[in-house]
């Protein structure tokens, strides 16, 4: 089955597509059939209507099965920000190090205890013609660091969150590690299954 992941993110199509090689599918990206040029807005309040919108939008555009997800992060000594605003938080063409050091200028000063964070990941499966849409949601709580962590993994705000259970920042974990804890990973564990009955029935 061939997949279009919905995604010009050369990290998060990597993680997909070390996550996938279990499954007979012929993952493709937006730019390999020419549709990085169409922008899908993320206009609603939730990671769900958005993963929704955009796997619908793209499925009808390409004629392919599509996967699509919204993720981001959710601090919660920041009421939840930047939440479904991940990517635009330090505004539009900010780099992964703008953002992530906007988030640590903003909790300067918090202690450990109120650095309570999560990510959140939710990924949804439109069928070619876009009426069908399934979602999984995924979630990876923690906190946020001090400082950045310095390792070479991941992208985002890998550097400077502390996933439970360990005393390291996610850009300091081997991908493996970090595809079985992650929001990312978690929410494409439970979508394994839907992926590998639709491969079965083409």
């Amino acid at each position: 089955m061939r997949l279009l992941i919905a995604s010009t993110n050369p990290g998060k199509i990597r993680e997909y597509g070390q996550i996938f090689g279990e499954i007979d599918l012929e993952t493709l990206g937006l730019r390999t059939i020419g549709l990085d040029t169409l922008v899908v807005d993320e206009p609603y309040a939730t990671f769900e209507q958005n993963a929704i919108h955009k796997a619908r939008t793209y499925a009808q555009a390409s004629g392919l099965t599509t996967m699509a997800d919204d993720s981001g992060l959710e601090v919660d000594a920041l009421d939840g920000r930047p939440g479904v605003y991940t990517a635009r938080y330090a505004g539009e063409g900010a780099s992964d190090q703008d953002r992530y050091t906007k988030l640590l200028k903003e909790l300067r000063g918090v202690p450990d205890e109120q650095r309570r964070a999560r990510f959140v990941c939710v990924i949804a499966v439109a069928q070619a013609s876009g009426d069908q849409v399934v979602h999984v949601r995924g979630e990876c709580t923690g906190r946020i660091a001090h400082a950045p962590g310095e390792g070479d993994h991941g992208f985002g705000f890998d550097p400077v969150f502390i996933p439970d259970g360990y005393d390291t920042t996610f850009n300091t974990l081997p991908p493996g590690i970090k595809n079985q804890i992650s929001h990312r990973g978690r929410a494409t564990q439970m979508i394994l299954p839907i992926l590998a009955e639709m491969a079965k029935a083409t």
